[in-house]
C-alpha cells in the first residue's frame, strides 16, 4: 500500500515539475563586438588589461593583421564589411571629392554614397529581422537606404569609456521584442594616448587600464542579467613611436604648386595639380630613401591597394618610426601613430572571442581582419554570400553551438 502511495506521488511529481532546462527554449546569445582603438597585439603582455586577459584566457584569441593602409577608418569599416579599403571605398581618414575637389575628413562625413561601397553588419542583421545598436563605431550614423542600427549614437569626446560600457548595459537591458541581438562599441582612449605620448608611455598605461575597465563593467553586467554573450573583442591596428628627427615636410621637397595635400603621416596622399605631374614627380624623387612613393596602380600586390577611384595620383609610405606630414603641426608632433606598412608587428592588432561559440584557451594562427565580418555572420546565424574579400576559414571547425 505504501509502495504504492509513493509511486503515485512520485508520478503526480514528475508531472508536475517543471521541464529540464536543456528543454526549454534558450535566448540566444547576444554578439557584441568591442572595438579598442590602437591596441597593438602586445599590449596585452602589459599586466594593465586583466578584464581583456580573462576574455582571452577564458576563449579564443590571435594577432590579427590589419588591412593596407593601417589607418582607423578604413580598418573599422573591413572590419564590419568583410571587405579590403580599396574594395569598400574609405581608403584613408582623409578623402578627396572628385567632384568638387574639396578633402573631407572621413570623421564627419555622413554621405551614404562614401561609406557604400560595402555593407557593414548592423545592416545585414537588421534586413534579417536582427536588431542592433552601434557605440560610436565609424561610419554608424550613415543611413543605408534609409535604414540604421536600432539604437546608435552620434560620437562624443565627452562620453568617457565608463559611460559608453553602461550606455551598452541599458541596451542590452531592453526586453522583448526589442531585445537587441547585435551590438558594436568602440573605445578610443588608447589610440589618443599612444599618438599624443607615445606606446612606451605611462599614459598608455592608464588608458589601457581606463578601458579595460570599461570592459569589465561589461562583463560584471551581462553576468548580473545572466544574459549570453559571444563578445568578439578586437583592435584596428597597432602603434610605433615615432622618432622626431625624421619627420619630414613634403614641402621642403616638393614645390607646394604641384599637388594637392591630402593626408600625411606615415602614410601620405598627394594629388598633382593638373599640368604638374612631372613637377611633383621629380619632387618626390628627392625624399630621402626611408619613404616609399608609388603612383596609382604601381604599389606592391600584397598591398591590395591602389584601384580605387578615391586612392590618389601618389602614396607614400614611411619606414617605421618616420613620417611625412603636409603642413606644419599646429601642436606638437605625435611622439607615436600607425599607417605604416600593415606587415610590421608594431602595427598587429588582437583578437578575442568569449562566449559559448567560442572554445576555451584556444589559439588561432595569425589571420586578416577581413576575416571578422564572416565570423559575425556565423555567431548570428546569417548566411555568407560571396563579394567580400574575407571568409570564415580561420574559425572553421573551431566554433561551437553553430
Amino acid at each position: 500500500m505504501i509502495s504504492r502511495f509513493r509511486a503515485f506521488v512520485l508520478a503526480a511529481l514528475a508531472v508536475l515539475a517543471p521541464a529540464p532546462l536543456a528543454a526549454r527554449p534558450s535566448r540566444p546569445p547576444v554578439t557584441v563586438l568591442i572595438s579598442i582603438d590602437g591596441f597593438r597585439a602586445d599590449y596585452l603582455s602589459r599586466g594593465k588589461t586583466p578584464n581583456v586577459a580573462a576574455l582571452a584566457a577564458g576563449g579564443t584569441m590571435a594577432v590579427l593583421r590589419p588591412s593596407f593602409p593601417s589607418v582607423t577608418f578604413p580598418n573599422h569599416w573591413t572590419l564590419v564589411t568583410g571587405m579590403r579599403p580599396d574594395h569598400h571605398g574609405v581608403v584613408n581618414g582623409y578623402v578627396r571629392d572628385r567632384t568638387t575637389g574639396a578633402v573631407l575628413n572621413m570623421k564627419t562625413v555622413e554621405g551614404p554614397q562614401w561609406w557604400d561601397g560595402g555593407q557593414p553588419i548592423w545592416i545585414t542583421a537588421e534586413k534579417a529581422g536582427i536588431r542592433t545598436g552601434t557605440m560610436f563605431w565609424p561610419g554608424s550614423p550613415v543611413a543605408f537606404g534609409g535604414l540604421r542600427p536600432t539604437v546608435w549614437v552620434p560620437f562624443s569626446k565627452a562620453i568617457t569609456s565608463t559611460m559608453r560600457a553602461d550606455m551598452v548595459l541599458d541596451w542590452l537591458r531592453r526586453p522583448a521584442p526589442g531585445r537587441i541581438g547585435l551590438i558594436t562599441v568602440y573605445f578610443d582612449a588608447v589610440d589618443i594616448a599612444g599618438h599624443h605620448d607615445g606606446p612606451d608611455s605611462p599614459e598608455v598605461n592608464a588608458a589601457l587600464a581606463d578601458v579595460d575597465a570599461a570592459i569589465g563593467r561589461i562583463r560584471a553586467g551581462l553576468r548580473a542579467m545572466k544574459r549570453p554573450a559571444n563578445v568578439v573583442l578586437v583592435s584596428d591596428h597597432g602603434m610605433a613611436s615615432v622618432d622626431l628627427s625624421r619627420v619630414l615636410q613634403i614641402s621642403d621637397f616638393v614645390n607646394r604648386a604641384d599637388y594637392v595635400p591630402i593626408s600625411g603621416g606615415p602614410v601620405l596622399f598627394l594629388d598633382a595639380v593638373p599640368g604638374h605631374e612631372a613637377a611633383l614627380a621629380t619632387g618626390i624623387a628627392k625624399l630621402p630613401g626611408y619613404v616609399h612613393c608609388w603612383q596609382k596602380g604601381r604599389l606592391p600586390a600584397r598591398f591590395a591597394f591602389g584601384s580605387n577611384p578615391r586612392v590618389p595620383d601618389w602614396t607614400c609610405l614611411a619606414d617605421e618610426h618616420a613620417a611625412v606630414l603636409i603642413a606644419p603641426p599646429a601642436q606638437a608632433p605625435s611622439l607615436g601613430d600607425h599607417g605604416y606598412d600593415n606587415d610590421l608587428p608594431s602595427m598587429r592588432a588582437l583578437f578575442i572571442g568569449n562566449g559559448p561559440a567560442f572554445p576555451r584557451g584556444r589559439r588561432l594562427p595569425e589571420f586578416d581582419n577581413v576575416d571578422v565580418e564572416p565570423l559575425l555572420r556565423d555567431l548570428l546565424r546569417l548566411p555568407q554570400t560571396p563579394g567580400r574579400d574575407g571568409d570564415d576559414a580561420p574559425f572553421r571547425g573551431v566554433l561551437r553551438n553553430r
